[in-house]
């Protein structure tokens, strides 16, 4: 005879999805989608400091704290953030470069040159 789960002590607490772990993904999801305005790197750096304490009280807890699914999804999503914001800026730059290599669109070849 096999148990088919874990036999818990009746002083054991219930299992809760941690309150960091929904915060990590809603900051995540923030930063995803205002990365492309820049303003997703602050959400974004929030949302990667509290998922690191998240996952050391998860670990603490000894399993009593679930919500780990929603972490790797709010971290993904942070990432997803700082990369558009990223992009953003390098776009932007290449595009400030190439327009100040030409302002206006006028040639000037000096006198003289038709």
């Amino acid at each position: 005879m096999q148990p088919t789960e874990a036999l818990r002590h009746p002083l054991d607490p219930d299992p809760v999805r941690a309150t960091k772990a929904g915060a990590v993904f809603g900051l995540g999801l923030l930063a995803a989608v205002t990365g492309v305005f820049v303003g997703g790197i602050v959400p974004a750096t929030v949302a990667l400091l509290l998922a690191r304490q998240a996952r050391r009280e998860a670990y603490a807890s000894r399993g009593y704290l679930t919500g780990s699914v929603w972490l790797h999804r709010g971290e993904r999503m942070a990432w997803i953030g700082i990369m558009l914001a990223i992009a953003t800026i390098v776009i932007l730059t290449v595009i400030g470069i190439l327009g100040s290599t030409n302002p206006g669109g006028v040639q000037d070849f000096g006198p003289g040159v038709d």
